[in-house]
């Protein structure tokens, strides 16, 4: 075998830049006992805590690929549920960090996530529009309930009954009965999508949020206090107060609730509807603990807040009511009218939920949370759309409450994309530039040292000597600044559109820049007199313009500074002579422009990237392609080589950084990681280190390691993750009876569900096996007429030389509660008799019977018919019938004592 090249692997090595993703809400958590000071956000894949009052990162929960969704604490304060973008749940531990439960049944994103009272189960709502409830506890799922017929968007317990209500993008509110798992009554008088819903005033009322400006509330009647309810007297009709609509007749006619046999469980009546200031959808709606406050927003920057007044403020508004209606009447009767009036007040839904104020942010809001203090004042957090977090405090009960901010969480990011990056020559600092600002980071500790305001950075790099940094911006300025200070030293109009590109001349003396303007233009570094100080500054001077035909988008000098590489907008890179500016060669073949290039260091091949989704390599002595590879699945963004190498890092808008080798033209390995398409990256001068940044406004930086990359390795490891992806995107197992893709269990087929039934299958197969054996070995013995020693399985040996049964015993129960379900369901028959003989015998000696008769009743369950027509597995189920009963029986008496 030859000698094959060696290369050595980057891995991930840190998240930064990012304060809150766009794509999950932001929730108040309880650590160290206190509420009110963290705060936990979505950040890409990980959940990341903040202490608002520090404005500190002080812990991780690490997630794995996906991005996450949806987070919800648990009402003890001890867990937080995530959801992920492929339906996967997390419970993570809040003390320890660690996410110990995983509940995958859903095959898409996310959408909600709730607790009931006492925090035993969990709703979960998804784009896939089924709704599941888990039991947090024995970690499983309990039943998944399909119904709606779009993406669900909000799933709530009541505390006192076992019912559940849930709301969806089919502009349908469901209740469920959670006895029977069946919806007893939808809700139809909603005309758009219904964006949230919230209980309040105990449970007996019902607000929802849909596409318009109204927040529609219904009266909910349960069946046994329906007796003790006066039959309602009709509505006047002299006109509402501002704000509230009488209940309306729908415009098609119909009535929004019938009176129908689905009310026997409860009935629901429209109230009224609240109007908002704001003309869009719900965004968020949301009450907190208490359901005194309702909260909600919309796509803008506001938070309308309201009061959900109780009976004895009702009453005393109506009280006052009352004493000025009359008082009106005792007026007209003395103008002359003689006759008693009667004096008739109406209650509105206004008297009952009253405006607050709004609270407005800095920028759009996309989620918030409410907690409400001892003292009586109301805390709220907001995520908002630019990479934010705030608080604001609020007493609801000052006669005008102002909303006052309280903290705000802006340092680890920029409000907007992060468009370039540069190292600094001793790998230490990392520069990044957004729209609005330049922030230098330390690599090793991942904090930002320095923020300065710019204009919209397209380009950069640090001076030699790393004490300053060159900016290039989108409205063709050079911006100079000066890292200890901080402040912007000069601004230089360079360009008359964009400044597109920027590259160090490699005598480092000066630089190159190109622009939109057609120009490429050289520049000299030059000290010059400081009106401010007595001390000289840096400052730069233009020494010569080279005019061309077409938008110049990347420039690029080589290593020994005597050719320079434009590209066009005409999808040719031209090579130039520094000294002469005379042309030398032009490289053509690519069908769209080329956005990026690099020189390799020894001068010897150029590589370009497109967006025609190619990147080329080219000899710089002849200009010949030497090799052309389809690079990424959408435009190559960002190029640049690994010093004193032919190894070269792409990123690309599909997501992806990939490392090449331009030697021999081979792609090494992908670097998977960001959600949203990558602008730039950067590689270090010692090649140690990656950083890279994205739509999702995170940074990542990636190090290499010392471990050594095999090719073929990584190519097979691939195909591997392939065949788990296909085997996750396969038909669900379908249960006998049942029609494909009517799958009313909670699991979903995974890999680990797969691989755990293929751990069942091989240990029943362990078990035929040595009891055949023993079988053998009893007839030799008796044939010999002595003891002749029995050969062990070394696994069985492993396990500390357990008996067959055993080990299957062992099997079972290594098997995660939330994926023995589905390892059940995709078990072959003819393994079941086996399994059924052995959970006779492990129920006759008591062990694990909870676990063995969730297993038994499954299998009994999806393999009736089959079990019932086998002549042979009669008497088997007659005994466990026996032992089954007696047993649990048995376990249930001793459960009082065990707690005692």
């Amino acid at each position: 075998m030859g000698l094959t090249k060696q290369y050595l692997r980057y891995v991930a090595s840190a998240v930064f830049g990012l304060i809150g993703s766009q794509k999950g809400n932001i929730v108040f958590v309880t650590l160290r006992g206190e509420k009110g000071r963290y705060v936990a956000v979505p950040a890409c894949e990980h959940v990341f805590i903040w202490d608002l009052r520090k404005g500190e990162k002080i812990l991780i929960l690490q997630g794995l690929k996906q991005e996450v969704t949806c987070l919800c604490p648990s009402p003890d304060g001890l867990h937080l549920a995530v959801g992920y973008e492929d339906g996967s749940i997390r419970i993570f531990s809040l003390l320890s960090g660690e996410g110990n439960v995983t509940f995958n049944g859903h095959k898409a994103a996310i959408t909600s996530l709730k607790y009931d009272q006492l925090g035993g189960r969990l709703a979960s709502g998804s784009k896939d529009t089924d709704t599941i409830v888990w039991d947090v506890i024995n970690e499983s799922g309990l039943y998944r309930l399909k119904g709606h017929k779009d993406a669900v968007t909000q799933a709530l317990f009541l505390r006192e009954k076992n019912l559940l209500v849930t709301s969806g993008k089919d502009t349908l509110v469901k209740w469920w009965d959670l006895d029977t798992q069946h919806c007893f009554k939808t809700m139809v008088g909603h005309r758009t999508e219904v964006w949230g819903l919230v209980l309040v005033s105990e449970e007996k009322r019902l607000i929802t949020g849909s596409s318009d400006s109204e927040l529609r509330a219904w009266d909910i009647a349960y069946l046994q206090e329906m007796d003790d309810l006066e039959e309602p007297e009709p509505k006047k009709s002299r006109g509402s107060p501002p704000g509230i609509q009488d209940t309306p007749e729908p415009r098609d006619g119909t009535p929004e609730t019938d009176e129908t046999p689905e009310d026997r469980i409860l009935t629901c009546r429209k109230a009224g509807s609240i109007m908002r200031e704001g003309r869009d959808r719900v965004v968020n709606l949301a009450v907190d603990r208490t359901g005194r406050i309702l909260a909600c927003h919309g796509t803008d920057s506001v938070l309308e807040v309201f009061c959900i007044l109780s009976k004895a403020e009702v009453q005393k508004k109506m009280d006052k009511k009352m004493k000025k209606a009359r008082k009106k009447a005792k007026l007209n009767s003395s103008k002359g009218e003689e006759e008693d009036l009667e004096v008739n007040v109406e209650m509105t839904l206004q008297d009952e939920i009253q405006r607050v104020t709004n609270i407005k942010t800095s920028a759009k809001i996309k989620s918030f949370d409410l907690i409400h203090s001892p003292q009586g004042e109301l805390k709220a957090v907001f995520l908002l759309q630019n990479n934010l977090v705030e608080s604001y405090s609020l007493s609801p009960s000052a006669p005008a409450p102002q909303a006052v901010r309280t903290s705000r969480i802006t340092l680890g990011g920029h409000r907007s994309d992060v468009r370039t990056l540069s190292f600094s020559s001793d790998n230490i600092a990392i520069l990044s530039a957004a729209a609005e600002s330049v922030k230098i980071w330390n690599r090793a500790t991942l904090q930002c040292i320095r923020t300065m305001t710019c204009e919209y950075a397209l380009c950069s790099f640090f001076v030699p000597g790393d004490r300053q940094v060159v900016v290039g911006t989108k409205t063709g300025k050079l911006q100079l600044y000066d890292l200890a200070s901080g402040n912007l030293l000069e601004t230089v109009d360079a360009h008359d559109g964009a400044l597109w590109s920027l590259s160090l001349s490699p005598d480092q003396r000066g630089f190159v820049t190109g622009g939109a303007d057609k120009s490429v233009k050289f520049w000299d570094f030059e000290l010059v007199k400081d009106e401010n100080s007595t001390q000289k500054r840096l400052s730069v001077k233009q020494t010569r313009t080279l005019q061309l035909d077409e938008d110049v988008l990347c420039v690029s000098y080589s290593p020994n500074q005597k050719l320079l590489a434009v590209s066009l907008l005409d999808c040719t890179v031209k090579i130039f002579y520094v000294d002469t500016l005379k042309f030398f060669l032009s490289l053509y073949g690519h069908k769209l422009p080329v956005i990026c290039m690099d020189i390799s260091y020894d001068g010897t091949l150029i590589a370009t990237g497109s967006a025609d989704r190619n990147v080329k390599i080219w000899g710089l002595d002849f200009g010949d392609c030497h090799k052309s590879l389809f690079a990424h699945d959408d435009s190559v963004m960002y190029l640049q080589f690994v010093p004193k190498s032919h190894l070269f890092f792409t990123a690309g808008k599909d997501r992806k950084i990939k490392q090449w080798d331009a030697d021999k033209f081979e792609h090494i390995q992908t670097l998977e990681g960001h959600h949203q398409e990558i602008w730039c990256l950067a590689v270090s001068p010692s090649g140690d280190y990656v950083v890279s940044s994205s739509h999702d406004k995170s940074l990542r930086l990636w190090e290499r390691t010392r471990e050594p990359l095999i090719l073929e390795e990584e190519r097979e490891m691939q195909r591997e993750a392939e065949y788990e992806e296909s085997v996750a995107k396969e038909d669900q197992p379908v249960v006998p009876g049942e029609t494909q893709g009517d799958n009313y269990f909670t699991g979903k087929k995974t890999i680990e569900t797969v691989k755990a039934a293929e751990r069942i299958m091989e240990a029943v197969e362990l078990y035929r096996e040595e009891t055949a054996k023993m079988k053998e070995h009893k007839a030799i013995c008796k044939a010999a007429g002595k003891e002749v020693p029995l050969p062990i399985n070394p696994i069985l040996m492993a396990y500390g030389n357990i008996s067959p049964s055993a080990y299957v015993l062992e099997i079972f129960k290594g098997i995660k509660s939330s994926e023995l379900e589905e390892s059940l369901l995709v078990l072959p028959f003819s393994y079941v008799p086996d399994v059924l003989k052995l959970f006779n015998e492990f129920i006759q000696l008591g062990s694990d019977i909870e676990l063995l008769c969730r297993c038994l009743f499954f299998l009994l369950r999806i393999h009736f018919g089959q079990i019932t027509s086998n002549q042979m597995l009669v008497p088997v189920i007659e005994k466990l019938k026996e032992t089954t009963i007696s047993k649990v029986s048995q376990v249930r008496v001793g459960i009082p004592v065990v707690m005692q």
